[in-house]
């Protein structure tokens, strides 16, 4: 495996596996297979609550709310991540909103759900954007979406960058993956947890 995999990645799972390399050869291709089988259920979470932020994006700064000059204004323009920088930079070779909306990065949508929206977005409209939402106060449930955004980010940053997650509750990570998208639509979640190999997998870790 070392001719394949440098040395410190395959490392990892050798001392994971107590320093049996056959052990670990299977605990990292297990790795690769959970890692893919979670982008299915990542998909739709973040296609399922995007598509619920820009719902409310549009009803209050319209369906043309990428150009909107009070709603760029509106965004933050500081620090390691700018979310008005990355529109703006999104819009200048995409003419369409729909095309904006896909090309966004996923913090975009995440930054979003932050306490400065709760007065514009949320506290009118969050209700409506995530309709099967538990009745509890939007500041609350705007701040669990941002949570459970985070958790996703974070693991999907660590599967596109091939990283271990074999140490992960992945169980958990799944369950608040689909419970995401249940908010917006508890049929599409079904459908999810219908299709979903992670589970399988999960069951099959060496």
């Amino acid at each position: 495996m070392n001719t394949t995999l440098s040395s410190p990645r395959f490392g990892t799972y050798v001392v994971a596996s107590g320093h049996d390399a056959a052990q670990a050869a299977h605990l990292y291709g297990w790795n690769a297979r959970v890692s893919a089988a979670f982008m299915v259920p990542a998909h739709f979470a973040e296609i399922s609550t995007r598509n619920a932020a820009a719902d409310v994006l549009e009803q209050v700064y319209g369906p043309r709310w990428p150009w909107d000059p009070t709603f760029e204004t509106s965004l933050p323009n500081s620090g390691r991540y700018s979310p008005r920088r990355d529109l703006q930079n999104t819009r200048q070779y995409n003419h369409t909103t729909g095309k904006v909306i896909a090309e966004l990065k996923f913090v975009f949508w995440q930054k979003l759900f932050t306490g400065r929206n709760d007065t514009r977005l949320w506290v009118p409209h969050i209700a409506s954007a995530f309709p099967h939402a538990p009745t509890i106060p939007a500041p609350d449930l705007r701040d669990r979406i941002y949570q459970d955004l985070e958790v996703l980010r974070r693991l999907r940053n660590r599967i596109a960058h091939h990283e271990p997650i074999f140490t992960r509750n992945i169980t958990d990570d799944l369950t608040r993956t689909v419970e995401l998208i249940e908010l917006r639509n508890p049929a599409t979640a079904q459908w999810v947890r219908a299709m979903e190999d992670v589970t399988a997998v999960i069951a099959d870790k060496p």
